[in-house]
């Protein structure tokens, strides 16, 4: 299995200084819901003044985690250079001068030669033309770095339409037997399979023409940068709640039931006892429930999933020492955990809420996969929205649970 994981980049001074920022903003947090708590214990009841400075803590500690994410998303990102790669050899160049003339004039028999020489019917009517190896890896590398989902879960690339998986429904049987026992036949196993198929995504950046005729201007760099936001932001939504037509599954839409009733198929939750919140007593015992909800194999490699906002509500639990339990990031390019399990946030995740699916823990590289069709296609039009050139830009994309026993959720519900 191909696994798309983000270049490491040096630290930058930016980045420590956010860092430290966090750091600091994070040991006032703790002091300001100390005296909270300790104000509560006293009264009875909630000081007004104590829960403002909290939420005002609170609200600078997210900004401040929001601009460490932000530098260190930007140091993940890849630059294309401007020069040829090595070992590039003559075919690859030519079909950059190619694709570069298209792009910039809208000159297509470079392309139609090229491609007609590999038996492609990459033709315009047929959705634009193949974007060169080095684009279409760099947006691989650049989503890698910024798609939360598909940061943490296996990727596959394809060459067809679907992929196909199959697993075992009923597996070999097995035992212990003496040396010179007798072996019983074993069984046969039961094979049952999982398609992931891939749907088109797709973003339409534009041009100027000043912009395409600044020779300049690294054309392939600035189409990278261009889609990858785009193709970031609805990966991102399909892989936690698309419903799997015309997008990928998200694990959050599959079906689910009581992780003490886990079946193949459908997803186990673990309820919070209490409607649309955590518990009011010992809340954080939910989240230890959840976690040993997972077996040991997957438990090891566990990552938390949840959006921002439900971050800020488990950043106020305890454990019964009295530390919190969430913590900020070790290092600067780092990510924050939660009972020592790294966290990924992911805005298109739940709130909590009425029988929200507001957080996730497994392992989701082996738990969910991403998969990738070959190519990225490109259809210059300069006349849909004159004088700016659109570029119709498309990409495959499928995903979806490839192991059910691998993701648990946390379900803010009483049973």
């Amino acid at each position: 299995m191909t696994v798309a994981s983000p270049e490491t980049k040096a630290i930058t001074p930016e980045m420590q200084a956010a860092h430290d920022a966090l750091n600091d903003t994070f040991a006032a947090y703790r002091d300001a819901n100390d005296e909270r708590l300790a104000a509560l214990e006293r009264r009875s009841s909630a000081d007004v003044l104590s829960e403002e400075k909290v939420a005002r803590i609170d609200a600078a500690l997210e900004r401040q985690q929001a601009i460490l994410d932000e530098l260190a998303v930007k140091a993940r990102r890849p630059a294309l250079g401007t020069g040829e790669r090595a070992g590039d050899d003559a075919a690859r160049r030519e079909h950059k001068s190619a694709f570069d003339a298209y792009v910039r004039t809208g000159e297509t028999a470079g392309l139609k030669r090229l491609e007609k020489k590999a038996l492609s019917a990459g033709t315009g009517a047929d959705g634009g033309y193949t974007v060169t190896v080095e684009v279409e890896r760099e947006i691989g590398r650049r989503l890698a770095a910024i798609s939360p989902i598909r940061a943490i879960s296996g990727v596959r690339e394809i060459s067809l339409g679907t992929y196909r998986k199959p697993f075992m429904t009923t597996g070999f049987s097995a035992g212990w037997v003496a040396e010179t026992g007798a072996r019983a036949q074993t069984n046969t196993p039961t094979l049952d399979e999982l398609a992931f198929p891939a749907a088109e995504l797709y973003a339409m950046p534009a041009a100027t023409p000043t912009l395409l005729e600044d020779s300049a201007i690294d054309i392939e760099q600035w189409i990278a940068a261009e889609v990858e936001t785009a193709f970031a932001e609805q990966e991102g939504t399909a892989f936690v709640t698309g419903d799997g037509n015309g997008k990928p599954k998200g694990f959050v839409a599959c079906t689910t039931v009581a992780n003490s009733a886990w079946q193949w198929g459908k997803l186990g939750f673990v309820a919070t006892g209490a409607a649309g919140a955590f518990p009011a007593a010992n809340p954080s015992d939910v989240l230890v429930d959840l976690v040993y909800a997972l077996r040991a194999g997957y438990r090891q490699n566990g990552t938390f999933v949840m959006n921002r906002k439900t971050q800020s509500a488990v950043r106020k639990f305890k454990d019964a020492q009295g530390n919190y339990l969430w913590q900020p990031p070790a290092s600067a390019d780092g990510r924050a955990s939660l009972m020592t399990f790294p966290i990924v946030e992911a805005e298109d995740m739940p709130d909590i809420g009425a029988n929200a699916l507001a957080i996730a823990f497994g392992d989701f590289r082996r738990g969910y996969l991403v998969v990738d069709r070959q190519g990225v296609r490109i259809l210059r039009d300069p006349y849909s929205a004159k004088p700016y050139v659109l570029f119709y830009t498309t990409k495959r994309v499928g995903g979806g649970v490839q192991d059910f026993d691998a993701i648990k959720l946390l379900k803010f519900a009483e049973s």
